[in-house]
């Protein structure tokens, strides 16, 4: 059975998504609250982007080296997501094999693969827990 699963058997569909318009204080308390670390980026329905837990921690580190945590958050509440966002996303199809996806995943770790339709509406998110989950499944 797992060598005939595709990407739709297998991801996430229930997800957690934000605007261009949101903001990185937005961002992190959503990934915080949900323990998500990757945040597709939508704009009507369509996937414009992604934002990764490394990414806010990239920009904590880069942008408020001197900065203390007050001051990191009044900042970080002002920033759009659409400053930081991944806006060349490598995505899948929902019919794409599974192995595929995880060959995808492991030769460029990735974190995740965001699953679109034809016209780029956002119908899922394939992630290293997705295949952790089925590999536990498989296991004896």
């Amino acid at each position: 059975m797992p060598q005939h699963m595709k990407v739709r058997d297998l991801m996430s569909s229930d997800l957690v998504t934000l605007t261009e318009e949101e903001t990185l204080a937005h961002a992190e308390r959503c990934m915080a609250s949900g323990r998500i670390r990757h945040l597709p980026v939508v704009r009507d329905g369509k996937l414009v982007g992604l934002v990764t837990h490394r990414d806010l921690l990239a920009a904590s580190f880069s942008i408020f080296a001197e900065v203390d945590g007050a001051e990191q958050r009044r900042i970080f509440s002002r920033i759009s997501v659409r400053e930081l966002m991944h806006r060349s996303v490598r995505t899948v199809g929902p019919e794409v094999p599974v192995a595929e996806a995880a060959r995808i995943l492991l030769e460029n770790k990735y974190g995740c693969l965001p699953v679109i339709d034809g016209d780029g509406t956002l119908l899922g998110l394939i992630t290293e827990a997705d295949f952790l989950r089925l590999t536990v499944l498989l296991l004896p």
